[in-house]
């Protein structure tokens, strides 16, 4: 069946980086868009970033410079290497693919997706 497991949450100091993991299977890795959407306490879902087929990547504004998507199609793998974290990083990460282009507005659904993992959680606390 399909899977996207996320991995590599954790607590970190204003600051400091933390690098993000999605293993998928179940499905041709390699022929769709992966994103990573994220949502704070209490808000709703936000998208972060893509990475398309030719590894072209696209950022929310708030997120440029400190973040870093890539996708490694022989594991099957999609990672997020977050530097700088700031206090307002704190979210649930979710690991997406579709096979076509999310746009980050509006807001994406859960159902915008083809695939969604089960998260891992950011805190970025002092």
């Amino acid at each position: 069946q399909v899977q996207l497991v996320e991995s590599g949450g954790g607590l970190v100091q204003p600051g400091g980086s933390l690098r993000l993991s999605c293993a998928a299977s179940g499905f041709t890795f390699g022929s769709y868009l992966m994103y990573w959407v994220r949502q704070a306490p209490g808000k709703g879902l936000e998208w972060v970033s893509c990475i398309n087929l030719g590894s072209a990547t696209y950022y929310i504004d708030s997120v440029k410079g400190r973040f870093t998507v890539s996708r490694d199609n022989a594991k099957n793998t999609v990672y997020l290497q977050m530097n700088s974290l700031k206090l307002e990083d704190t979210a649930m990460y979710y690991c997406a693919a579709a096979d076509t282009w999310i746009p980050s507005r509006p807001p994406p659904t859960v159902g915008d997706f083809d695939y969604w993992g089960q998260g891992t959680q950011v805190t970025v606390s002092s």
